[in-house]
């Protein structure tokens, strides 16, 4: 089985490292994820995310995310799981 799009980056703060992400599936910590828009694609586990500025474990469909990641990236990328 391939990779399966869960959401999409729709803003990101450079200063912070912090991406907003629209979730189209579920994803938990824990998961990898793999971020971009093909040479620019790097992987990361979710090491914690948020709603609202509150700790989740599991986001799902139709929430969107705050997540740190380690590598800049641009709106409009998407985001792929496992």
């Amino acid at each position: 089985m391939g990779k399966k799009v869960v959401g999409k980056i729709s803003n990101y703060f450079d200063k912070i490292g912090v991406a907003v992400v629209d979730l189209e599936g579920t994803i938990k910590v824990g998961d990898q994820l793999t971020i971009g828009d093909g040479e620019g694609s790097f992987s990361q586990a979710v090491n914690s995310m948020q709603i609202e500025h509150e700790n989740v474990e599991i986001a799902k469909k139709g929430q969107s995310i705050g997540m740190k990641l380690d590598k800049n990236v641009k709106k409009g990328w998407k985001v792929y799981k496992e």
